[in-house]
């Protein structure tokens, strides 16, 4: 499980890059929000989960794991996808999904706490 986040984490790491060199190079900054989630809850905040499991295997061994993996690759999407269609448009008509997406991430995210609680010991 260890390397599948960190793996995942690199792929949000790339597409971060990629659209900071484009807003750089066009000078259009609108997408700057897009471009700081997906360092942050895609790059920073995976590769950190892959080493804690990297660290506890027993914690990347459990179903939470599992479920925060798929919930967080689900979600991330759907929110900085909607999130950049807004943008894009103009328009608030995607604000659903960047809602949908944000509370799929939300769970995720409980589910690692709840498996770091549950499984991280000394």
């Amino acid at each position: 499980m260890a390397a599948r986040f960190l793996k995942i984490a690199t792929v949000y790491f790339v597409l971060a890059i990629i659209l900071g060199i484009v807003m750089g190079i066009s000078h259009v900054f609108a997408y700057a929000s897009v471009h700081a989630h997906l360092n942050l809850a895609g790059w920073v905040t995976l590769a950190i989960i892959g080493l804690i499991y990297k660290a506890y295997p027993q914690a990347a061994g459990s179903r939470l794991a599992n479920w925060h993996f798929w919930l967080h690759n689900l979600g991330l999407p759907v929110m900085q996808g909607s999130l950049f269609l807004m943008i894009l448009t103009g328009t608030e008509s995607f604000v659903v999904g960047a809602i949908i997406g944000s509370l799929v991430l939300g769970i995720g995210i409980l589910f690692f706490a709840i498996n770091v609680w549950k499984h991280v010991t000394e």
